[in-house]
């Protein structure tokens, strides 16, 4: 264990309340299905409010792709238990309509009849519109039925000053605060293949998914592919493939180099989008023709992040403010629980996250960065393979052993979350990680491939039944009359919020696009 490590573990043991602190927020996606585990082609449910002004409720890339959104909170239970109550709230409005329990789709309908999700007419819902038109074009509406889990984390405010003051740091705290974050990033991109071992719950998947693409999978029946020792086939390269963005590696070293790779992207033409231009019959078919139509578009597995003001960009916000907290976005969504992440999970990623932001975190060189990357597709691809090497500083490495061996240094960060919550559960999420590390079997991803063996299911009469299972527990813990209408006045303000946003609207959508694109250039460092 490194000495820097060490002396902040010293300092945070002589600060123990500040780690009640830490914040944390669950964005979930998932999709709506019929009853026999087609994509509903309805649309986004008046009951739920609208998608563009309800904060907890909201839709990603299609109509059928819903997204739940916590508050931040202190306490994680309190954030699964927020998590919790939309889905019985969004049960109660549901019909004979299910939502998918898995990562992957359902059976989906041709790529032309999925549809993109609507926001109204006011011109902000049109631009979320447009985007999402935009993605289409360029990554098929396929790929953006894909689900997950995004786990939202922050150290103490209180805790960067002291970190600060005890390195004799020059930096204004601000900016030590986004420095700090981005060596939290840094860690993570050369950890994070561990999280793929132990929650990556993707093995397989719909036939009809490949669409008769070219593909590397076996079949494991008539209607699933599947990779054997596969851990989450929704974070491969299979999954996910951007030419255009293949070239764009944002730069982890520091804030101004990450925020300046992208604002570069969001500027920079592609030439295959400038084809096709930004208007089709008259028809706006995409924002722009450069790499990104905006920062959001650039997919990675782990974001530097600041709540933003409204009409305000991400990369502005990061510039003008600094870093806030940080978006793990490679986290499959567990079939097996009821909200597809527990406790347990949230418990881990905590101790995680906190040894990634503490210990020792050298800049990422050409050959380390591609290290990270190769190990971590290594693991998504056949994570549970007997014998599986990593690469760690140039050298192989059995997956095993280094699992353990970053268990063990985490543990010195759980047992300092049970310290200071007069609790043993982190260390206990540890242990559960651990068996999974010493008995593969145990993980999600092999969970999936024995249920589906032992019920002799496809992947969707697997995902289907499990989804009915969860639908169950829902519909048979209806909420409190008082916070049902909680839940029920929120849709309906959201609702009033939306009509007043498109009976205010002011100016020309075409203008409204010109000036968002200027606002990004305008930023400089």
């Amino acid at each position: 264990m490194s000495e820097l490590l060490n002396r902040r573990l010293s300092l945070l043991g002589a600060n123990l309340p500040l780690l009640k602190q830490c914040l944390h927020g669950i964005e979930r996606e998932c999709l709506r299905v019929t009853d026999e585990g087609r994509l509903a082609q309805t649309p986004h449910p008046d009951a739920l409010g609208s998608a563009l002004t309800n904060e907890q409720i909201t839709t990603d890339y299609s109509e059928s792709l819903l997204e739940f959104i916590t508050p931040a909170l202190a306490d994680p239970a309190k954030v699964l238990e927020s998590l919790e109550q939309t889905h019985r709230f969004v049960y109660s409005k549901l019909g004979d309509e299910y939502l998918w329990s898995p990562s992957m789709p359902c059976t989906l309908p041709a790529e032309e009849d999925i549809p993109i999700a609507e926001y109204g007419s006011s011109n902000i819902g049109k631009l979320k519109h447009v985007y999402r038109k935009g993605l289409a074009l360029r990554y098929g509406r396929t790929m953006q039925c894909i689900a997950g889990i995004h786990y939202n984390f922050s150290l103490p405010e209180a805790l960067w000053p002291l970190l600060r003051a005890a390195e004799g740091s020059s930096e204004p705290d601000r900016d030590y605060q986004s420095s700090a974050y981005i060596a939290l990033i840094r860690n993570f991109r050369r950890y994070s293949w561990l999280l793929m071992y132990l929650f990556g719950a993707s093995p397989a998947l719909d036939k009809g998914f490949m669409r008769g693409r070219p593909h590397q999978l076996e079949e494991l029946d008539a209607e699933t592919l599947y990779l054997p020792y596969a851990t989450s086939l929704r974070m491969s390269d299979l999954g996910y493939q951007s030419n255009a963005q293949a070239g764009l590696t944002p730069c982890y070293n520091n804030l101004a180099s990450y925020t300046d790779s992208l604002r570069k992207a969001v500027g920079t033409p592609y030439p295959p989008y400038v084809e096709v231009g930004t208007h089709v019959d008259g028809e706006w078919v995409q924002l722009n023709t450069n790499i990104l139509q905006i920062e959001n578009e650039y997919y990675s597995n782990i974001r530097p992040k600041r709540v933003t003001y409204t009409g305000e960009r991400p990369i502005q916000a990061l510039t003008s403010r600094g870093v806030q907290y940080v978006e793990v976005r490679c986290l499959d969504i567990n079939p097996f629980l009821p909200v597809g992440i527990d406790l347990t999970e949230a418990r881990f990623l905590d101790a995680f996250l906190l040894f990634c932001a503490l210990e020792e975190s050298p800049q990422l060189g050409n050959a380390e960065c591609g290290q990270c990357t190769s190990n971590f597709l290594a693991v998504v691809k056949e994570g549970r393979r007997p014998g599986l090497e990593l690469q760690r500083n140039g050298q192989p490495v059995s997956l095993k052993v280094w699992a353990g061996e970053l268990i063990e240094r985490i543990r010195q960060l759980a047992e300092l979350l049970d310290q200071a919550e007069d609790t043993d559960a982190h260390s206990k999420a540890l242990d559960a990680q651990q068996a999974k590390v010493d008995d593969a079997s145990l993980t999600p991803s092999a969970q999936v491939l024995a249920r589906m063996t032992e019920h002799d299911e496809s992947f969707v009469q697997f995902s289907l039944r499990q989804s009915r299972i969860h639908a169950e527990t829902f519909r048979e813990q209806p909420l409190s009359q008082e916070q049902q209408q909680t839940y029920e006045t929120l849709a309906r303000e959201s609702l009033a919020r939306q009509a007043e946003l498109e009976q205010e609207e002011v100016g020309d959508f075409d203008l409204f696009v010109g000036a968002y694109q200027a606002s990004i250039l305008a930023i400089s460092n």
